[in-house]
C-alpha cells in the first residue's frame, strides 16, 4: 500500500508541476506606463508564447487597440470591415502563435510609436 500512495503522490506533484510550467503569461503592455506612445520598444527583450496575454491599460477615448496585418502596422491603417477596435482601457489580447501586430487606431497614435510587433512560439 505505501508503495501506490507515493506512485500516485509524484504522479499529482508531476501533474501540478506541469500546470505551473505550461500556464500561459500576462504581461502589462508598457509596464508602468501602460499603453501609450513609443512603447514599441517594450518587447524588447522578451519571450512571448502563443496563449500568452497582453494587458492594455489606458484613459479610454483617449487610445484604443486593434490587431491589425503587417501592411496595417508598417502603414498604421485599419481595414474597418476586418478589425476590432478594443476600447474599454483594460483590455486583454491572447498572443497566437507567429508575429501578432497590435496598433492605436486614432489619428497620429500610431505613427507615435503605439503599435507593437510581437513574435509569439
Amino acid at each position: 500500500m505505501a508503495k501506490g500512495r507515493s506512485i500516485g503522490g509524484a504522479a499529482v506533484v508531476a501533474m501540478a508541476w506541469l500546470l505551473v510550467v505550461g500556464e500561459a503569461a500576462v504581461y502589462n503592455v508598457g509596464d508602468e506606463l501602460g499603453w501609450t506612445f513609443n512603447v514599441s520598444s517594450w518587447p524588447i527583450g522578451k519571450t512571448f508564447h502563443a496563449g500568452d496575454t497582453l494587458a492594455f491599460n489606458y484613459t479610454p477615448l483617449a487610445h484604443n487597440v486593434v490587431a491589425v496585418d503587417k501592411v496595417g502596422y508598417n502603414w498604421c491603417i485599419v481595414n474597418p470591415r476586418e478589425a476590432t477596435v478594443h476600447r474599454s482601457g483594460k483590455d486583454h489580447i491572447k498572443l497566437v502563435n507567429g508575429k501578432n501586430y497590435l496598433i492605436c487606431s486614432l489619428p497620429g497614435h500610431c505613427q507615435m510609436g503605439m503599435k507593437l510587433a510581437i513574435t509569439a512560439t
